[in-house]
């Protein structure tokens, strides 16, 4: 069981108060100047860290239109739907030449900055950073190869589990234990990306569950509008909270919809503290609450579930050519082989033709 996380020199857990993490994401809208405004309205706002993201349109999938790659879904936000998985994330990605210059503003202001790492190149740029913890985003935690990786710094790791069974949650923490990761939290999480949020689909009661099934830190990473339901995370036992923070939800970008103003951070931040000094109720509701559930939870998650990564063609492979790490890739989306599948199919040879941008599967890979 993990009794706490320490991150620099704040203590994460039961008996310390909450962890309040503002994710940037894609917020800044391509301006240098509004991600470290945003960095100074979470310090403002009293959250205890920032977090980035850090990955390029090329390290977290492929630039191709054939149908895998294509954003659809009923219940997509509208900025997203129709674009590449590749348009989409030029235009929300957080340029890395900005990112240690954040990092250096966030120390300044005494406030902690971390990232989500979403291939090993961005692993090995963040430890340059000197980054004090990584963060596994939801569609990521069963990448096998992004998990060994930030294992292997040995640094504590927040992971956020939304439809993950409970066989993967199981296999995501051992294979993080496995290969020399810090301490482990885990992040109930929900992928609606709702301006309004639906309760029936919060489940809160997996966050105790987490803590006690699989012994670890738990808390909530929140993906809709509005701050009810992180504020209700912390009564049920939420000990960290991640929430995406926006200066005006006007301004738009690909994540407004489900993102909090300054203002709206710091009510919620102000309500978390007053609840946990005993100055103040928290209202749970029965409907929020839900069942103990594992897997995705709705429509909306069943169908996000694509948009975890696996193998694919990272180039035109002719017949009976070798399998490398130059022409095979673990990106978004995942209709190919498990990236569990990587260190099995280096070295083995094409058994046809695999075009680029193929999901590869073992029809097209020769037995050894």
């Amino acid at each position: 069981m993990e009794g706490s996380i320490k991150i620099n020199d704040r203590s994460i857990g039961q008996g310390a108060p909450c962890f309040i993490v503002a994710e940037i994401s894609g917020n800044h809208l391509g301006k240098f100047d509004e991600a470290v405004a945003l960095v100074k309205a979470a310090k403002k706002a009293g959250a205890d860290a920032v977090k980035l993201q850090t990955y390029t349109p090329d390290t977290i999938t492929l630039n191709s239109d054939r149908e895998w790659f294509r954003v659809g879904g009923e219940e997509t936000p509208r900025a997203w739907k129709g674009k590449t998985l590749y348009e989409l994330y030029r235009e929300a990605y957080t340029p890395w030449e900005w990112q240690p210059k954040l990092k250096k503003i966030a120390d300044e202001l005494g406030i902690i900055l971390f990232s989500s790492p979403f291939d090993e190149t961005a692993v090995d740029f963040l430890e340059e950073m000197r980054v004090s913890c990584y963060k596994i985003a939801a569609y990521e935690a069963t990448d096998f190869l992004l998990l060994r990786k930030v294992a292997k710094t040995g640094k504590p790791v927040i992971i956020s589990f939304c439809y993950s069974s409970e066989e993967e949650i199981a296999w995501a923490l051992k294979t993080l234990r496995s290969e020399g990761a810090g301490a482990l939290a885990a992040l109930h999480c929900v992928t609606s990306y709702r301006s309004a949020p639906n309760l029936k689909n919060m489940h809160l009661r997996n966050i105790q569950d987490l803590q006690k099934r699989f012994g670890v830190i738990a808390g909530f990473s929140d993906n809709n509008a509005g701050i009810d339901i992180p504020v209700m995370a912390v009564a049920v036992g939420a000990r960290i909270i991640e929430k995406h923070l926006i200066l005006d939800r006007k301004t738009g970008g690909p994540d407004a919809r489900f993102s909090i103003e300054p203002e709206e951070f710091k009510k919620m931040v102000l309500s978390i503290r007053a609840f946990e000094s005993g100055t103040h109720l928290i209202d749970v509701s029965e409907e929020a609450l839900g069942d103990i559930i594992y897997g995705p939870k709705s429509a909306e998650e069943r169908y996000n579930m694509r948009w975890r990564r696996s193998l694919f063609a990272a180039r035109d492979i002719k017949k009976g050519e070798r399998l490398t790490s130059k022409n095979i890739r673990d990106v978004r989306p995942s209709f190919g082989l498990s990236t569990k599948w990587y260190d099995e199919i280096i070295g083995r040879r094409a058994a046809r033709d695999i075009p680029f941008a193929t999901p590869l599967s073992w029809e097209v890979i020769e037995e050894n």
